[in-house]
């Protein structure tokens, strides 16, 4: 498949993937933006723990159970902030999103503004995305109507993909882009170096976006990390937060061990670290549905064996368990 049409597909699908699950849980949802200075505004979608009653709202194909713009229950919460891969949305992990509203958090995953599923202008200037995260966590502490029923001591960040590489960047990570286009001169077929070749971006680092250090953020999930093989040993030394690191067994898209093993390698304090057999790339995104499944067979279908659906069950909560431990109540 040429370059162009899989990066079209992969942003298609992943869109169509978060939205085409009914969810089981129950949550507060509401859907807004927050202000970003350097650029447009930043579209974002919001679960909380609400006792109000679901019901069932439409988004695309598919519908989901949530309270919309139900009122907030609890006080002193937990945020997490939730950053897609490339060409996805916010809703690309609205399932794990809603189990830790379930499990009483407040939740804010952004659209990231030029690399979307509608706009990928931006999406080689990968670090777009840290100062983007940051504004989220801003507007959720400083404007979002609950502001006051979150605890700012006690911010996590869950990540995906690129996203993954946005939490590594956004926990203290420093990348070496240097050593991007020696690796993808090797192996081009990875999806990072397809897309760089495809903007002719491989042997140009992005440019600097300023810091992107925020240490508000207290501890991190970071799943099939983009661009891991940029963080030498030096590049994660100042990441002291706990994290939590998962990698598929069989992902083809980003391959062992050039990203998920190389962070594990870097990272100065080991993480907990989870290797999920059999799973590809795409399984840490919600399980399709069958119209989907028809659509885009190649994002849909696991491995022999793999059950999506009962992965995602213990990985939601492997993820709630990981935060309760990590952002500890005062």
């Amino acid at each position: 498949m040429k370059t162009w049409k899989w990066n079209a597909l992969y942003s298609l699908t992943t869109l169509v993937m978060a939205l085409a699950t009914t969810c089981v849980h129950a949550a507060g949802f509401q859907h807004g933006y927050a202000a970003d200075p350097a650029g447009k505004p930043l579209e974002i979608g919001i679960w909380y723990p609400s006792q109000a009653t679901p019901q069932p709202m439409s988004m695309g194909p598919t519908r989901m159970s949530v309270a919309f713009n139900g009122p907030l229950e609890r006080q002193a919460l937990p945020l997490v902030v939730m950053s897609h891969g490339t060409g996805g949305s916010f809703l690309g992990h609205y399932d794990t999103a809603i189990a830790l509203a379930d499990a009483g958090y407040v939740v804010a995953a952004v659209t990231h503004t030029g690399d979307n599923y509608a706009d990928q202008s931006r999406s080689v200037f990968i670090m777009d995305r840290p100062r983007q995260i940051s504004r989220v966590i801003d507007h959720m502490l400083s404007s979002w109507d609950g502001r006051a029923a979150i605890d700012s001591a006690r911010i996590g960040m869950f990540g995906f993909s690129a996203g993954g590489f946005t939490t590594l960047v956004s926990i203290g990570g420093l990348a070496n882009f240097s050593r991007v286009g020696p690796m993808c001169r090797e192996y081009p077929g990875d999806f990072a170096c397809q897309l760089l070749a495809k903007t002719g971006q491989a042997d140009t680092p992005p440019p600097d976006s300023g810091p992107a250090h925020d240490q508000r953020i207290k501890a991190a999930v970071v799943a099939a990390p983009a661009l891991g093989f940029t963080f030498s040993p030096d590049g994660l030394k100042t990441v002291h937060i706990p994290v939590q690191l998962w990698r598929a067994e069989d992902d083809v898209i980003l391959p062992h061990p050039r990203y998920a093993e190389a962070v594990r390698r870097a990272l100065p304090e080991a993480p907990d670290y989870r290797v999920v057999p059999k799973a590809g790339h795409f399984d840490f995104l919600a399980p399709c549905s069958l119209a989907l499944a028809n659509i885009a067979p190649v994002i849909c279908q696991s491995a022999a064996g793999f059950d999506r659906i009962a992965f995602h069950q213990s990985f939601n909560t492997s993820v709630v368990d990981f935060f309760d431990k990590k952002l500890k109540r005062n």
